[in-house]
């Protein structure tokens, strides 16, 4: 799992000093050991900030106060509480409760990246995103083929988390992050 754009969601009802191991699957469609990994979940976790409203509406799957939405791979999690930026509707930081027996079965599924241990900051990552390279379907056909040129054909992400088994990666490897992204790491990705 990699999370893109982290919010920081604080796990009020789990002990700051607790680090549960749970299991990941890499293919959803495999059920073998060998396509599992095991992934943290400490009381300070990260969803998407796309995966965050102020306000809820009937078609949004996404967290928003008040409301339950499952952990991909661990548990319900309902926000009680949402800390913004000063002067402003930005949320910094969503407050929330687990349901560790897993009571509630909300319809929202989101992936989030925890610390790996208590205080410790995620595996962080360099994503670059591609899109289509031009903006219409044969830049040959134009004049001034290179006015063609998408300015948003390659965005960079320099603070994503990852999940710390990507840390073992090694040139080539392919990643496939669901709701997301496909990876595949480089040379200069490595230390």
């Amino acid at each position: 799992m990699v999370v893109l754009h982290p919010l920081k969601v604080v796990v009020t009802n789990l002990d700051k000093e607790s680090c549960m191991e749970l299991e990941a699957k890499m293919r959803p469609d495999k059920d073998d050991a060998s396509s599992s990994y095991k992934v943290p979940f400490t009381n300070v976790i990260y969803i998407e900030r796309s995966n965050f409203r102020t306000k809820d509406s009937k078609d949004y799957y996404g967290l928003a106060p008040g409301k339950s939405v499952l952990l991909r791979y661990a548990f319900p999690i309902k926000c009680t509480n949402v800390i913004y930026e000063k002067d402003t509707e930005n949320a910094i930081e969503i407050h929330v409760e687990y349901d560790p027996e897993r009571k509630t079965k909300p319809k929202g599924v989101l992936h989030w990246i925890s610390q790996p241990s208590p205080g410790v900051e995620p595996f962080k990552v360099e994503v670059r995103l591609f899109e289509k390279l031009f903006l219409s379907q044969n830049p040959a056909e134009l004049e001034d083929w290179l006015s063609d040129l998408n300015p948003h054909s390659k965005e960079v992400t320099l603070d994503a988390y990852a999940v710390p088994a990507l840390a073992n990666a090694v040139v080539g490897d392919k990643f496939l992050c669901r709701c997301t992204i496909f990876l595949v790491t480089e040379l200069i990705s490595l230390p």
